[in-house]
């Protein structure tokens, strides 16, 4: 059955208030709900903050294995795996999907990686998640190695939508990029997406300073054509190696600099809500471009998402340094009351930005491909 409350008012809104849960620096808590809720927290069921966000949206990582190895996230070799024995169980993953739902308010899952679809039963997780009511919107991020083939099945699992990864339009270049020769692959597989009806599909581009800085036009012209829509993402501090640079990052101006020089872009007057990603009508609409300046034009403001790691661990941010262990109590034997009240503790905690322009910012210890996007 769906949520129901009274909007509350609580006091501090404005203020970070200090949590009283099981958030650790990476370490196991107790099993059985860690101390008891901060008495600052509202008595409402949904995943709310000190600063009046609400958190509707979920993004799960499926896996930290990739079957890619882009330079911007992680080196030729790739990454230490997290053990299989550590990763949650379909029955895990499906009860705390079932717990965010039902318990907490949550009304968008959108399922990442590393990549997901080298999630062994991905389909019968997505198929669980679309059978939940009130039903979730339901999206995936892929890099699209193996979309070809499995579009149809996604769909018939319940996939709303889908985010595939791609920098460049030039086979060589992909190869630069990825350190893989795959780039067919990757545009048979959004062809086959948007077949079978998944749409839009969406395309998620970094440009890299003097790699492919020059296919800002071209990969919108590239989706324009295709009917896709198209969004650039600043690149994050969030690489394996820890070899981000502001200095050598693309900033949200210069690619809209660089889409400009071939297309007119109006700012869309839609009503943004907590989205990532500023849309641009293209020479006069409808169709949109959009552009997630996530370190030059920050949105923590509005940001309503909560994450779940492939390991069970819930992050209140992305850039987040602490982490709250569910896999723990799911194994030790909480109930779902307890287990939705130490996330909805985890939550309240969140802080109000994640402080890249700070003097003291630090870089997550878990790379993207173990967080997801």
């Amino acid at each position: 059955m769906p949520l129901s409350w009274e909007n509350p008012s609580w006091p501090g809104a404005t203020e970070r208030v200090s949590l009283a849960s099981m958030t650790t620096e990476l370490g196991l808590p107790s099993l059985r709900g860690g101390p008891s809720r901060d008495p600052a927290r509202p008595g409402d069921p949904r995943l709310i903050d000190g600063f009046g966000r609400v958190a509707t949206d979920l993004r799960i990582s499926l896996t930290d294995r990739c079957n890619l190895r882009c330079t911007y996230c992680m080196p030729a070799e790739g990454l230490d795996w997290m053990p299989r024995e550590e990763q949650l169980t379909d029955d895990e993953l499906n009860r705390l999907i079932a717990i965010a739902v039902h318990e907490l308010g949550i009304e968008e899952l959108r399922f990442t990686g590393g990549e997901p679809m080298l999630r062994k039963g991905l389909e019968n997780v997505l198929s669980a998640a679309s059978a939940l009511q009130p039903r979730p919107d339901i999206s995936l991020t892929t890099n699209g190695i193996g979309l070809a083939r499995r579009a149809e099945a996604l769909a018939a699992a319940g996939v709303d939508r889908l985010n595939v990864s791609m920098d460049t339009l030039r086979p060589e270049r992909f190869a630069e990029i990825t350190r893989r020769d795959r780039l067919q692959d990757v545009t048979d597989g959004m062809a086959a997406a948007h077949a079978a009806g998944m749409r839009p599909v969406k395309i998620n581009a970094v440009l890299l300073r003097g790699v492919n800085d020059d296919e800002a036009a071209d990969l919108l012209a590239f989706a324009l054509e295709h009917g896709y829509q198209l969004r650039f993402i600043e690149q994050m501090p969030l690489d394996a190696q820890h070899g981000w640079r502001r200095s050598e990052m693309i900033t949200a101006e210069e690619i809209l600099d660089r889409l400009e020089q071939r297309f007119v872009l109006t700012p869309s007057d839609e009503d943004r809500g907590g989205a990532p990603a500023e849309k641009f009508l293209v020479n006069g609409g409808p169709d949109v471009v959009g552009v997630i300046a996530s370190v030059t034009r920050p949105f923590c403001g509005s940001c309503d998402r909560t994450r779940l790691t492939a390991d069970g661990q819930v992050r209140t941010c992305l850039f987040a340094t602490g982490e709250t262990d569910l896999r723990a109590m799911l194994r030790g034997g909480a109930s779902d009351t307890e287990i939705a009240d130490v996330w909805r503790d985890a939550m309240w905690g969140k802080k109000a930005g994640h402080g890249i322009d700070d003097p003291g910012f630090l870089q997550p210890a878990r790379p993207m491909s173990a967080i997801g996007g």
